[in-house]
This record gives structure tokens, C-alpha cells and sequence, in this order.
């Protein structure tokens, strides 16, 4: 049993290297939590979405939840998340969180959080996490990416101390930390 986390930037190789830890002759719950409820406004990111789908073998099932925690605990064999970062973007915009004061979502995020980094240490199988490295620039002007930031980096040092490896990708090669 291995919980890995695997971080990087956009289009470093996360998912791909992700994805060939797992056998692909075992069933693996393939957690997706940041499709948009509707694709189709969005076709550069259904197609994202479309070329994901081809590469996994028949026998992963797809689970399309941002009940992470629970859809964690509740899966017979190895599972696979991708990604934290599009789970953060779709818990925010679900509580309206980018305009909104913290105090009024931040306790429901904490929750959110610590729930799936208990499922996550719990589970008996495989768990492979895939995030978004992100805060290596300059602090934005922006709110906005500001909070995407900051509560990305502290849901990623979170589930980090949960597994038993974290590797950063970079230009599609594994950093082992």
C-alpha cells in the first residue's frame, strides 16, 4: 500500500505519471472532482477532460464527486484523485467563496479538508493524489489567486503529511522528495 502525492505545474506530466503508478489491470476508483457542471461551455476543457478519459483503462471507474472524503472511504481498491486543485476551485465556487469574507466558508473548507486527509491516512489500498504546485511567483494583485494560492499550498502541505511519498514533476520527470 502507498499514499503518494504528486504536485507540479500545468502540463508537467502529473496525471500521466500519476496514472503509471497504478496496475492497469486492477480496478482503480478514478476520483475527478473539477469537471464544470457543464462541459460544453468550456470546449478546450472538455476536451482536457475527453483525452483523460481515453488514456485510463476500461477496467478504472470513474467517479465524478467533490465528496472526495467520502467517495475515498467508500471505495473497495486503489484510488486515484486529479486533482486537489480543481476540488478547490469547484468548493469555492460552490460556497461562493471569491468575493465572500473567510470566516463565512473557511470553517467548512477546514472541514472539507481534514475529512479527506483522514480518508486519505484510513484507506487500506493504493492512494495517489494528484495537485497543482502553485505560490512560486510573485504574490498576486489579485484576491482571487491570492486565496486560490494560499489555501491550495496549505491543502497540499495537508494531504503531503498524510502519504508516504510526494513527487514534484517537472518537465514530465519525477522528483522524488
Amino acid at each position: 500500500m502507498a499514499h503518494v502525492l504528486v504536485t507540479g505545474g500545468v502540463r508537467s506530466g502529473k496525471s500521466r505519471y500519476a496514472e503509471s503508478l497504478l496496475s492497469i489491470d486492477d480496478p482503480v476508483s478514478y476520483l475527478t472532482p473539477g469537471y464544470p457542471a457543464d462541459p460544453l461551455a468550456d470546449a478546450e476543457w472538455a476536451a482536457r477532460v475527453a483525452a483523460h478519459q481515453l488514456r485510463r483503462p476500461a477496467v478504472w471507474r470513474t467517479v465524478e464527486t467533490l465528496a472526495l472524503a467520502d467517495a475515498v472511504a467508500e471505495a473497495p481498491g486503489p484510488v486515484m484523485i486529479d486533482c486537489l486543485g480543481t476540488w478547490l476551485t469547484r468548493m469555492l465556487d460552490s460556497w461562493q467563496a471569491w468575493d465572500a469574507e473567510a470566516p463565512e466558508w473557511s470553517h467548512r473548507l477546514a472541514d472539507e479538508s481534514s475529512s479527506l486527509v483522514n480518508a486519505i491516512r484510513e484507506h487500506k489500498d493504493d492512494v495517489i493524489v494528484v495537485t497543482n504546485e502553485v505560490g512560486w511567483g510573485v504574490v498576486s494583485e489579485y484576491r482571487s489567486a491570492r486565496l486560490f494560492a494560499d489555501n491550495l499550498g496549505r491543502l497540499n502541505q495537508q494531504v503531503s503529511a498524510a502519504c508516504d511519498q510526494v513527487f514534484l514533476m517537472v518537465a514530465g520527470r519525477p522528483l522524488s522528495l
